[in-house]
């Protein structure tokens, strides 16, 4: 008998589940964690995660173990939570191997204490802010119903004096899709040099989607408007997480992010009562695969159902899909967004293809010449400023009143006149 191989998994742990000290318009996962301990208990106890500790350093493939912290609000489990997460980490790591953490966080609770903890312990940290503070503060707001941002974006500064450079996590809207170039600059110049965007799709029951909702026009338009402030302007100063997956692509490697692969099904998630998931957005009856307690997780990830619900990915797409160019790009999308029709009126379609369309159609023959010129040996000055000689040259002679030069027939004053160089 040949011997077994190992595959690769990630695990997103939850140690207080959906509890949160934010209130957030959007938010999909508070209260939903219906399976908790106890009303009272509300952190995963110690027992349970020594187990989650040891059982996933077992199953995983090394020599680095990859800790996503993520909520609710992680935090609230509190500092000394996370101490014990670094002691277990260290007591079952094999000689040879090390883990890697990182925490999801809005960053309320994030003082100085909090911040060297992070620094000392080599945390990558994923920080929630949603760009500007006029949009932020529609929908991200505390408890008591107040704005938050300015402590975020006060959290992300004393992330940054203390050594970490945080991946900042910005929602896309309906109304940041309406600002894209101010929700930009906003993370930009909070000089973190991470960001990544996350469209809110949140769907009702009668099949439509909410008005916070993005539509895949204005996705679309809004990484195409992101894309070339990048591109023309801050290639040394920051990276954002969908250029990088595409530019990763088109030199030959496969999707890092499971929305982009073929096939997901391998992060699962474990609850705060040990309970696992198939994933973090189908936390439900459905897609319970068992318990901590008294299964494990490398069998888990492994289960027919489980191995089903990754395939389906790739074995559910439409014939839209299957025969768009750029399928090794998208992957077909989240199964979470797949209810809309295709062209050809079949169901099961990415609700934001049209968008992601829009999105690769622009980016990526920029990206391709981007690459070129990185080969060729020149530097990231000299293609900025080759792209943006590009741009003056297409709005040369353009007034406000005349069309557009994108083409969409409109004046320019009224299109993209201000996105101009």
């Amino acid at each position: 008998m040949g011997v077994e191989v190992k595959r690769a998994f990630t695990v997103m742990a939850k140690p207080v589940g959906s509890i949160c000290n934010m209130r957030c318009s959007y938010c999909y996962y508070l209260g939903t964690d219906s399976l908790s301990l106890t009303p009272e208990r509300r952190t995963m106890p110690q027992d349970l995660l020594e187990k989650f500790i040891c059982q996933y350093i077992e199953d995983s493939t090394g020599p680095v173990v990859p800790f996503t912290w993520h909520g609710g609000e992680p935090t609230l489990a509190g500092i000394d939570f996370f101490k014990l997460v670094i002691r277990l980490q260290e007591k079952y790591l094999p000689d040879g191997w090390e883990c890697w953490n990182n925490l999801q966080t809005n960053g309320l609770l994030l003082n100085d204490e909090w911040c060297t903890f992070l620094a000392e312990n080599h945390f990558d940290v994923g920080l929630s802010i949603d760009g500007s503070r006029l949009v932020h503060d529609k929908y991200r707001f505390d408890a008591a119903g107040r704005g938050t941002y300015d402590r975020v974006a006060a959290a992300a500064d004393r992330l940054l004096k203390n050594g970490v450079r945080p991946d900042l996590l910005c929602t896309v809207t309906s109304d940041a899709a309406e600002r894209p170039l101010e929700v930009y600059r906003g993370l930009r110049d909070l000089n973190t040099g991470w960001m990544q965007f996350i469209p809110i799709v949140r769907w009702k029951d009668d099949g439509t989607v909410t008005e916070d909702s993005v539509t895949p026009e204005r996705y679309g338009t809004f990484l195409c408007d992101v894309f070339d402030q990048w591109l023309m302007n801050d290639l040394e100063r920051t990276q954002i997480q969908l250029f990088a997956e595409t530019i990763s692509v088109l030199k030959g490697a496969s999707p890092g992010l499971c929305w982009m692969a073929p096939e997901c099904g391998r992060v699962l998630i474990v609850e705060k009562d040990g309970s696992v998931y198939s994933c973090d957005h189908f936390v439900d009856k459905e897609h319970l695969l068992g318990n901590l307690s008294s299964d494990r997780l490398g069998e888990l990830v492994n289960l027919p159902e489980q191995i089903e619900f990754g395939k389906s990915k790739r074995e559910k797409l439409t014939s839209q899909c299957r025969e768009c160019r750029w399928l090794p790009m998208c992957g077909g999308g989240c199964l979470k967004d797949r209810y809309s029709l295709s062209k050809d009126g079949e169901p099961g379609q990415y609700y934001l293809c049209s968008g992601l369309e829009k999105f690769f159609s622009h980016s990526v023959p920029k990206l391709r010449k981007l690459l070129s010129l990185q080969r060729s040996g020149k530097k990231s000055k000299e293609i900025m400023e080759e792209f943006r000689a590009e741009e003056r040259a297409r709005w040369e002679g353009v007034g406000r009143n005349d069309p557009c030069p994108c083409g969409s027939g409109k004046k320019a004053k009224n299109c993209c006149w201000y996105k101009r160089p």
